[in-house]
């Protein structure tokens, strides 16, 4: 008897927020302070710690990162709240590849194999190429317009340049 294999159908709602590491490493320390996330959510909102001008971007924002940060581990966290710039950022990076799977396989076989082939350029035809190539399994991903296509990709090589994984001019930065 054959059992089918789930195809893992992959979350592309990764434009609410780029990396945001002070105000990730502000909900660290709040989640050091209450020790729960739902708690860390209320503080947040109650007191508009993200200063939004809206309840509803407030809302947003503070849900997308606490679901990237309680993927961290307990060590992840408390370097994110103690550590140095590019350790925190690092942790950033990783929060985001644990949340979204698209983006952890585009730095898997993208960015990595690029890396370790000596071709250091990560261009907009590489992640295009990468898109179109998972669309080609992912059913979900053709309904994505041309428009949120295009501001996911600039979404990605922010949160690449924040990390500091990626300088101005698309270079791929050995740390």
């Amino acid at each position: 008897m054959m059992i089918e294999q789930r195809k893992k159908i992959y979350s592309m709602s990764f434009t609410t927020a780029t990396l945001l590491q002070h105000e990730s490493i502000m909900f660290a320390g709040l989640y050091g302070d209450l020790g729960d996330w739902k708690s860390v959510r209320e503080k947040v909102l109650e007191s508009n710690l993200l200063q939004s001008r809206t309840k509803n971007t407030a809302d947003r924002v503070c849900r997308e990162l606490i679901s990237r940060l309680k993927r961290l581990t307990s060590d992840q966290l408390l370097i994110l709240q103690d550590g140095i710039t590019t350790d925190q950022n690092q942790i950033l990076w990783a929060a985001v590849c644990k949340r979204y799977e698209f983006i952890k396989d585009f730095a898997v076989e993208v960015i990595h194999e690029k890396f370790i082939s000596m071709d250091i350029d990560l261009s907009q035809i590489d992640y295009n190429m990468f898109f179109n190539q998972k669309a080609e399994w992912h059913d979900e991903m053709l309904r994505i317009k041309d428009s949120t296509r295009k501001k996911q990709r600039q979404f990605v090589f922010k949160m690449l340049r924040e990390a500091e994984l990626l300088s101005s001019d698309n270079i791929i930065i050995w740390l």
